[in-house]
């Protein structure tokens, strides 16, 4: 059974970072991108970023320039790393795995998707 798993959500101040995690397992994930999503309430679900098997990296261009996605393929991690928070930045952040980045960055639906961990930015 596939899982993935996010951690490193809470409660941030503004101007500061996150570094947030996504553990997957139960297969093999060999050529899968793995992306990050969040939700804020009221609002739809946005791409904040992916990254290939390759490690090549796409990001949203609400994030753009504040944002580093890496991923660790032996251990089937992967990180989001965002700088300069802005209360904007409030969601619930997801992680999703799929084959094909258009589908990532374009397509509504995932293979695989984490519950999701919640992060707050205060001023």
């Amino acid at each position: 059974q596939v899982q993935l798993v996010e951690s490193g959500g809470g409660l941030v101040q503004a101007g500061g970072s996150l570094r947030l995690s996504c553990a997957a397992s139960g297969r093999t994930f060999s050529n899968y991108t793995m992306g990050w999503f969040r939700q804020a309430p009221g609002k739809v679900r946005e791409f904040v970023g992916a990254i290939k098997w390759s490690r090549k990296t796409y990001y949203g261009d609400s994030v753009k320039g504040r944002c580093t996605i890496s991923r660790d393929n032996a251990n089937n991690t992967m990180y989001l790393q965002l700088d300069n928070l802005k209360a904007e930045d409030t969601a619930v952040y997801y992680c999703a795995l799929d084959r094909d980045i258009g589908t990532m960055i374009y397509g509504n639906e995932h293979e695989y998707w984490g519950q999701g961990t919640q992060v707050t930015v205060s001023s």
